[in-house]
């Protein structure tokens, strides 16, 4: 098997190389508006490290209801949180408050490491509302968000969990030992099983609800998989034409199937 080939997705996405510029113009717009209309709060610090910020979005109806925490993805090696913001309309236009952090990229961090971050960037966005938190993140953001219902993860604000969403998640990371990626990564085989939400052994008791795009490529439609079948409590939503690009497009639309499955 060619885990290059079965783990590239640009590859097979037609005008794959727009998507980035797209998402940078729709987040760049969305913050300015929301900064505007003070609904925004931007380059909130949760760590010491360069990257350990996050943005955080306000709803127009008052007091949120709760608190989503997105994650983006990038293999661990791309983009940080600027790229996203407009994925957070859905949300606030239902009434809750939105969080989405950076981390510290690979090489930079392992992933362990960078796990540790977004609990941390969990547990400080969660001081500044109060209410149920739903996670959701896409690809290695997915992965992230859905290492948050293992109990080895430190989570602090763990008991105000009401939902966690991967989408399109990294939910076994033994294939990634097998790519030229891992050459960034410098996963070893004990971090990959420590660091694989499929493996984990102690689960805390949160409904999780995985979401892959019909479209993506067969090995993402196989972690998505194998994360349902594995995981009590875990369902699983196969998005009829998404591909691992587009999969996270309803984020920001309050009545799309995505933002239920999210929020009820």
């Amino acid at each position: 098997m060619d885990y290059d080939d079965a783990y590239s997705n640009g590859a097979y996405i037609k005008d794959a190389d727009s998507y980035p510029p797209k998402w940078e113009e729709a987040a760049h717009e969305w913050r300015i508006v929301e900064s505007a209309v003070g609904r925004a709060r931007l380059n909130l610090s949760y760590g010491e490290e360069e990257r350990e910020v996050f943005d955080l979005f306000y709803p127009a109806s008052g007091k949120p209801k709760g608190l989503v925490v997105f994650v983006h993805g990038g293999y661990w090696m791309a983009f940080d949180n600027k790229s996203w913001s407009h994925l957070s309309a859905g949300a606030t236009d239902r009434g809750w408050a939105v969080a989405i952090p950076s981390y510290t990229l690979a090489p930079d961090a392992r992933i362990s490491e960078i796990t540790t971050q977004i609990a941390c960037a969990i547990n400080a966005a969660a001081k500044a509302i109060t209410g149920p938190i739903v996670l959701t993140g896409h690809s290695a953001g997915g992965h992230l968000v859905a290492r948050m219902r293992s109990n080895d993860v430190a989570l602090t604000v763990a008991n105000r969990l009401q939902n966690i969403v991967p989408i399109s998640p990294l939910s076994d990371l033994r294939p990634l030992l097998h790519t030229k990626m891992n050459n960034d990564l410098k996963l070893d085989m004990a971090e990959a099983i420590t660091e694989s939400p499929l493996l984990a052994k102690f689960l805390r008791d949160v409904p999780t609800h995985v979401w892959v795009g019909a479209d993506e490529r067969p090995a993402f439609l196989d972690q998505a998989r194998w994360l349902a079948d594995g995981w009590d409590n875990t369902s699983l939503t196969i998005a009829p034409d998404r591909h691992h690009f587009d999969v996270i497009d309803d984020l920001a639309d309050e009545d799309s199937a995505l933002m239920t499955a999210l929020l009820g």
